[in-house]
């Protein structure tokens, strides 16, 4: 059997404010002839389909129709929920989407139960245990301790039992945060009133485990895997290198995994420097239709810096500004404010943050606006 894993999808998600679902549906869609080209029998989710509990429609559309296109392709499919999605709407027609070729594995009370799949060699179980809320999950599963651990430890002891009495081969979906593994700055935090982290033994004793929650590819083991997100969604993601796994099991277990590159709609650079020479050096032209993100040096912050940028880089989304020098002294508001007036402190703000003192026409108008905010509290 040969197996598919991909995870953190996140369709409908933004960068920097941009749209991504046509480079999302270009590059998912294309799942769909890698299916094809290398006769993967199952693709699997492993957690977070969606960016948000309640997608809007065109997130579902654009997720529906590629869904449609792995299908046509002639994989089953099987999914389960991240912390970014909502398992009850996601698991919602999990019995009618079967029928169909799609298993939704959205519930605590049924991770124990695998999709059943058939080749050559027998039967090979898939089990998708959904993204478990530490708080929510110990109640519904009976576990005393408190954390990620504990309830993916009594999780996988399910999922053990089960497989045992079973017999065959056994490939686990979840979305945790593994000990060993490397995030990065687009995952949302999964620590709630405890440590993230789950050993990665937990995990022992099954054939393969697909993991999703982090956004690069990483091998913690042979067996246990993140496949990463199948789109850069932060500019730390920059050299990751975008792609999925393919797994195949043979009769006794596991016999080999490759990953196949994804695709990039849209490279991630970053560029540093003075804004006027960012602007007419021709160094740069390479990464004109980049995602940038931008560092300028400037000694005095520039004007309207993202918008005189987009006129030569269109798809700068992000800029900071980080003086050439740096800045002198320590901050301390306490001491920089103690006995100065409204005006002073006003002015003294303006020019710590632009690097230069405002201009006569800006005195006048802070003096206006200061004025006018006492009268209206006397």
């Amino acid at each position: 059997m040969r197996l598919l894993h991909t995870s953190d999808w996140h369709v409908g998600r933004t960068f920097h404010g941009r749209d991504l679902l046509g480079e999302q549906e270009s590059v998912l869609g294309g799942l769909a002839d890698l299916v094809s080209d290398e006769r993967v029998d199952v693709v699997v989710v492993a957690g977070d389909l969606f960016d948000r509990a309640v997608p809007n429609a065109e997130a579902v559309a654009v997720c529906a129709r590629v869904l449609e296109r792995i299908r046509a392709a002639g994989a089953k499919v099987v999914i389960t929920p991240g912390n970014h999605d909502s398992a009850a709407r996601l698991g919602l027609f999990g019995g009618f989407a079967a029928a169909g070729g799609l298993y939704l594995r959205t519930t605590i009370a049924a991770l124990h139960e695998p999709v059943l799949f058939e080749d050559a060699h027998g039967p090979v179980a898939v089990y998708g245990i959904p993204f478990l809320e530490p708080e929510t999950a110990r109640h519904a599963l009976g576990v005393e301790g408190r954390g990620h651990a504990a309830v993916l430890a009594e999780a996988a002891r399910r999922v053990r039992a089960d497989r045992a009495a079973r017999g065959g081969r056994a490939v686990v979906l979840a979305h945790a945060f593994v000990t060993g593994g490397e995030p990065c700055e687009s995952e949302r935090t999964i620590a709630v009133g405890g440590v993230q982290d789950v050993p990665g033994a937990v995990f022992d004793g099954f054939d393969y485990v697909a993991l999703g929650h982090l956004h690069g590819r990483q091998t913690l083991a042979d067996h246990l895997r993140y496949s990463g997100s199948p789109l850069a969604y932060s500019f730390s993601e920059a050299r990751h290198g975008k792609s999925v796994w393919l797994a195949e099991l043979d009769a006794s277990g596991l016999a080999g995994v490759e990953h196949r590159a994804l695709p990039v709609p849209r490279a991630l650079s970053t560029l540093t420097g003075r804004l006027d020479d960012l602007l007419l050096d021709p160094d740069h032209t390479p990464v004109q239709e980049h995602f940038l993100s931008v560092v300028l040096t400037d000694r005095v912050r520039p004007l309207d810096a993202l918008r005189r940028l987009q006129v030569r880089f269109p798809h700068a989304v992000h800029v900071e500004w980080r003086p050439e020098g740096g800045r002198t002294g320590e901050l301390r508001f306490a001491e920089r404010v103690r006995g100065r007036s409204d005006e002073e402190i006003a002015c003294c703000f303006l020019e710590d943050v632009r690097g230069e003192a405002p201009a006569e026409r800006e005195l006048a108008l802070l003096r206006e606006a200061i004025h006018a905010a006492a009268r209206e509290e006397g």
